[in-house]
């Protein structure tokens, strides 16, 4: 089996392929030409969005090379895979912005260089698209009994399917023959969610150019796909009471994005590790095999050196030791600005937790307080009348207020 496909099994980054040994029988004789889709449906991408990117520099450091296919054109309709009801329709203005946002976040971690590593935007070949021509063309070659048959599709017929969305396959499928024909692409790898659309396009490809002679064998393309990540507990990875973990620093904090993986679940911490890291397998087992709070600290700190650079990471491990063991600098911390003002006059604890962000709404914060959640400066608070007066900040300035175990914010009185 071809070394790069190795690599991805062992790491946890296979779950199916149209052709195994057809695959790694083409990349053994030399570099393919490979690519990944995201739909720009928002302005960030989450973590749960990152697991195709992290095979993708994989196969770019075994010597292949990597396209990130960005949807502008795909994300005017919205992938039913995976969704219980149809994507709220956003403008062509706003795709386009997310377009641009999300580029820049992928060539953070991916590095285009116009080689090895680039990025295409599905609208250049699909916003003016003829709608007969293509289903002529195109349309022609599928199969409506076989489309439903994918499980995508049979899980909305149940609940609604619009035909905006039954196009998208087609419209993915197509986007995997432009770029065979653009850039010499091979294969398309993905989450498993994705085969239904991936061996459309290994089809659609195989319908129109051929591929499977001898004669033909330049026009041979492949699907590969990885399982769904979810956590121990079954819940899908990269989701808190909150909502997503982004990448975009403005929806989560550095310091939340990594305490997010310092606080995974025993159970997940190697599995993380393979899949979110470049770490080499062996270093890996000798670290999980230690203390699992030291390992849990260098997987937040890894991940969060891929997703946003080493001195955020330095960072957010030196904040995450002021918070929770003393040491550290506590400017590193989340850190929220209140007037001296508001505690001149003294300041409701629940208003203090609902304007640091801790809790979402007072009532919220009520309920922290009442199920003894809730300390200022390590000194539990069980009054939801209690005030915070300057008594409570110390010579800096300044005072650190907890909820619960994980979540912590420094207050800077000016």
């Amino acid at each position: 089996m071809n070394a790069a496909i190795e690599t991805l099994k062992e790491r946890g980054f296979f779950a199916q392929c149209t052709d195994l040994e057809g695959l790694s029988a083409k990349m053994d004789k030399g570099p393919v030409t490979f690519y990944v889709g995201c739909d720009p449906t928002g302005p960030s991408l989450h973590i749960g969005h990152m697991v195709p990117f992290f095979a993708l520099r994989h196969l770019r450091n075994a010597g292949h090379h990597g396209i990130a296919l960005i949807g502008g054109g795909t994300a005017r309709i919205g992938d039913p895979s995976g969704k219980t009801e149809m994507r709220k329709m956003i403008t062509y203005e706003q795709i386009d912005s997310n377009v641009e946002k999300i580029k820049a976040q992928l060539d953070r971690f991916i590095g285009f260089d116009g080689t090895t590593a680039l990025s295409d935007n599905n609208k250049n070949w699909l916003a003016d698209l003829n709608y007969i021509d293509f289903l002529r063309d195109i349309g022609s070659c599928f199969s409506v009994n076989r489309m439903l048959t994918f499980e995508a599709y049979k899980q909305r017929l149940e609940r609604g399917l619009s035909f905006i969305e039954f196009n998208y396959q087609l419209l993915q499928a197509y986007d995997f023959y432009m770029l065979h024909q653009r850039h010499g692409c091979c294969l398309q790898i993905g989450g498993d969610d994705q085969w239904g659309n991936i061996t459309a396009g290994v089809d659609l490809i195989r319908r129109k150019l051929g591929g499977t002679t001898e004669l033909n064998k330049e026009h041979e393309v492949f699907g590969l796909t990885f399982p769904l990540i979810t956590r121990s507990d079954g819940k899908k990875m990269g989701k808190t009471e909150k909502g997503a973990i982004f990448l975009d620093p403005s929806l989560t904090s550095v310091f939340e994005f990594f305490q997010y993986w310092r606080n995974v679940a025993d159970a997940d911490v190697r599995k993380f590790f393979l899949l979110f890291t470049f770490l080499p397998v062996a270093e890996i087992d000798s670290i999980v095999k230690g203390d699992i709070n030291a390992a849990k600290e260098r997987l937040a700190y890894e991940v969060t050196k891929e997703i946003h650079g080493t001195e955020d990471a330095d960072k957010a491990l030196s904040g995450a030791h002021a918070a929770f063991s003393g040491a550290g600098d506590k400017s590193s911390m989340p850190t929220v600005e209140l007037s001296k003002s508001l505690f001149e006059a003294g300041m409701n604890v629940c208003d203090l937790y609902f304007e640091t962000k801790l809790c979402a709404t007072k009532s919220d914060a009520r309920r922290l307080i009442q199920q003894g959640g809730a300390s200022i400066n390590s000194k539990n608070i069980s009054d939801v009348k209690a005030v915070i007066s300057l008594a409570d900040v110390d010579s800096d300035g300044e005072f650190v207020v907890k909820a619960g175990k994980k979540k912590i914010c420094r207050v800077v009185v000016e």
